[in-house]
C-alpha cells in the first residue's frame, strides 16, 4: 500500500473511531439473537440479558477487502440489558408488546495504522421500543417490531461506547417449525436501521443485518447452526465519503439450556466472520462469543 494510501486510511479511521463502536455503521450488533429469533414469548415481564465479547482479529482498508498494514487488534465486551412488556392486548392480531435496551460497555482498541492505543467503558447509546408485535400459529412464529437508538453515549474518545447520531430500526421476522413436535425449527430475523447524522454533518450509510438458524431440540437441550450477514444499503454522506459500502458475514454454533423451575433460559453461541469488506472507513473483522439469559417474571 502506498504511503497515501496508508494515511487516507489512518485519518479515515480516527473519524470512525470517533463515533465509538467496534461496527463501522449502524448500533445493532449482529450475533445476539440465533435460534427462534422471531418467536415473542407469550404475555409477560421478561429480562434478557446478552453478555457479548467481540474479538478483533484486524481491520480492513476503506473500500476494499483487504487489512491495514500493521499490527491492529480490538476487543469490544458488552453486556445489554433488554426488558420487554409482552402485554394482554392484541393489534392487528398479534400479541402487543413494549421494549428497552441498555448497553454497558467495555472497548480496547490497538491500532497502530491510526496511532490509536484506548481502552473506555461506559453505558452505550440507549434503545426505546413502543411497537412489538408477535403472531403464533400452529407450526410457525411472525415478530414485527419498530424504535428508535438515541446518541446518548459518549463520543469523546476513540474507544468510547457512543455512536454519536440517532437511528430508526425496523424488525421482521419467522420462525418456521419443521415437524408438529417443533423439535426442528428454522428462523430468519431481519433488521433495517435508517441512521441519522452526527453533529459533524456526517451521516452513515442504512444498514441491514439478517440473523439466521437451523436448530433441533434433544429433550430440553436445543442445538444447532447459526449466521448473520450485514450489508450497508446506501452510501455515506458528509466529509470524507465514498460510494463504497461495507459488509460482512459469519457462521457459527448454539446451545440453549432451560432451567426448569426458574423461568430461565440459559444460551451460549460462538460466531466467526468469515468475510468483511469496508466502506468509507476500515471495517472490523473477527470473531463474536455471546452468551444469553432470559427471565420469566
Amino acid at each position: 500500500m502506498k504511503k497515501t494510501s496508508i494515511a487516507a486510511a489512518a485519518l479515515a479511521l480516527c473519524g470512525l473511531w470517533a463515533a465509538g463502536s467496534a461496527q463501522a455503521e449502524g448500533h445493532y450488533v449482529p450475533g445476539v439473537e440465533g435460534m427462534q429469533a422471531a418467536s415473542v414469548p407469550p404475555p409477560g415481564m421478561y429480562y434478557l440479558g446478552y453478555l457479548v465479547n467481540y474479538n478483533i482479529d484486524d481491520f480492513r482498508a476503506p473500500g476494499s477487502s483487504s487489512n491495514l498494514p500493521g499490527h491492529n487488534r480490538g476487543t469490544v465486551t458488552a453486556l445489554a440489558n433488554r426488558f420487554v412488556w409482552v402485554t394482554n392486548y392484541k393489534l392487528l392480531g398479534a400479541d402487543y408488546g413494549v421494549e428497552a435496551i441498555v448497553p454497558i460497555m467495555r472497548t480496547s482498541l490497538t491500532i497502530n495504522a491510526a496511532g490509536i492505543s484506548d481502552s473506555r467503558s461506559g453505558v452505550g447509546d440507549v434503545y426505546l421500543g413502543p411497537l412489538v408485535l408477535g403472531w403464533h400459529g400452529p407450526q410457525w412464529d411472525a415478530v414485527a417490531a419498530a424504535g428508535m437508538w438515541f446518541d446518548t453515549a459518549s463520543t469523546s474518545h476513540p474507544a468510547s461506547p457512543g455512536k454519536g447520531f440517532k437511528s430508526t430500526m425496523l424488525t421482521g421476522g419467522l420462525t418456521y417449525y419443521f415437524d408438529g413436535a417443533k423439535t426442528l425449527s428454522g428462523a430468519a430475523l431481519a433488521r433495517y436501521e435508517f441512521n441519522g447524522r452526527n453533529d459533524a454533518g456526517r451521516r452513515p450509510g442504512d444498514q441491514l443485518t439478517l440473523e439466521w438458524s437451523l436448530g433441533k431440540s434433544f429433550g430440553a437441550v436445543s442445538a444447532g447452526l447459526v449466521g448473520y450477514s450485514q450489508w450497508q444499503t446506501t452510501n455515506d454522506s458528509g466529509t470524507g465519503a465514498t460510494s463504497d459500502k461495507s459488509a460482512r458475514h459469519a457462521v457459527g454454533a448454539e446451545l440453549v439450556y432451560p432451567v426448569p423451575g426458574a423461568g430461565v433460559f440459559l444460551k451460549g453461541a460462538l460466531y466467526k466472520e468469515v468475510s468483511a469488506k469496508a466502506g468509507t472507513g476500515p471495517e472490523p473483522k473477527g470473531s463474536l462469543l455471546r452468551f444469553s439469559l432470559v427471565k420469566a417474571f
